[in-house]
């Protein structure tokens, strides 16, 4: 029996949903709308601080396109093996890579793709790069933020180790072991069961603050019929309190921090840039050139009317 079959062997609570050698990212990403990946679980979870649970609501049932590969991601990929071989050099653990999209047997929404599994031990190998202004998330451990990430896929596999090895700013190397949290597991496979019941019955999370959020309202209903009306349900009232308050709260905010930047515009005074130990202020000439719409309209109004675009979009307020 080869290493391989055993491991998989070993790991019955676990399917190949495919194979992912060669495949085209657009068929990857197509791929992942049919499950919830371990990318995917801190947000579900409220635990990640860049994507919330709309964002990924909107990416699985199609609204919105995953955000397209950059600099960041591409050079997490090219530098995974580099991670991997250093987490091997320090350990002595060989690892190799699974190239499948793997799945739960029991909860076969639960995807996997992970960048490692480690040789003789049913445990996996996470790989990630940051930059230097990460550095302290990673003191004492993993960040909050990856920790769903690991056991939902401890989950999938149904092994009881994750490793994460992590290259700061491309010049500090770290690694720590996570073992397998059961307690944890049981929330997040309930958050994640109720999460995907709601993409196959097209019902969106609640409503938050998210641009993703935004983006849904304007999408579902771009337009106002104009001269309706409708009386507000009771919790509107606390809503606009709410509402009203954060206004008073965000212009008090804006004078304190206009106040701070005023300040040190004077120290800066005629100098561009100012230093004060591993920090620099810095209050720069920008040159930009506006089109004068008003006077292009006065002055060529047939030219203005052949580019000028009209849109509609509605203001939001509370008088």
């Amino acid at each position: 029996m080869t290493a391989e079959l055993k491991e998989e062997c070993e790991s019955m609570s676990t399917s190949v949903l495919a194979k992912t050698t060669d495949m085209p990212r657009e068929e990857w990403l197509e791929l992942r709308r049919r499950g919830i990946g371990g990318s995917d679980a801190a947000a579900i979870m409220g635990m990640n601080p860049w994507k919330t649970p709309m964002d990924v609501w909107l990416e699985k049932t199609g609204e919105f396109d995953e955000e397209p590969e950059n600099e960041k991601m591409y050079w997490g990929t090219v530098l995974e093996d580099v991670v991997a071989a250093e987490f091997t050099r320090r350990t002595g653990l060989k690892t190799r890579r699974r190239n499948a999209m793997l799945q739960s047997r029991k909860y076969p929404f639960m995807i996997a793709n992970v960048d490692r599994l480690v040789v003789g031990q049913r445990a996996g190998l996470e790989c990630k790069t940051t930059g230097l202004y990460a550095a302290d998330d990673w003191k004492l451990g993993i960040p909050e933020y990856y920790y769903p990430q690991v056991q939902h896929y401890m989950a999938v596999t149904g092994y009881d180790t994750w490793y994460v090895a992590v290259l700061i700013g491309g010049q500090e190397y770290r690694h720590y072991k996570v073992p397998r949290d059961d307690g944890f597991i049981k929330e997040l496979i309930e958050a994640e069961t109720e999460f995907w019941r709601r993409v196959v019955e097209k019902n969106p999370p609640p409503l938050d603050g998210s641009e993703a959020s935004t983006q849904l309202l304007n999408r579902l209903y771009p337009k106002a019929e104009e001269g309706t009306e409708i009386e507000l349900p009771l919790d509107a009232l606390a809503l606009i309190n709410r509402y009203e308050e954060a206004c008073r709260q965000e212009k008090e905010i804006q004078r304190i921090k206009d106040e701070a930047a005023n300040k040190l515009k004077d120290m800066l005074g005629s100098h561009e840039r100012g230093f004060i130990h591993d920090r620099q202020v810095i209050w720069t000439n920008v040159v930009s050139r506006r089109l004068d719409t008003k006077s292009l309209q006065k002055a060529h109004p047939d030219i203005y009317d052949r580019f000028a675009q009209k849109s509609v979009y509605r203001r939001f307020s509370i008088k």
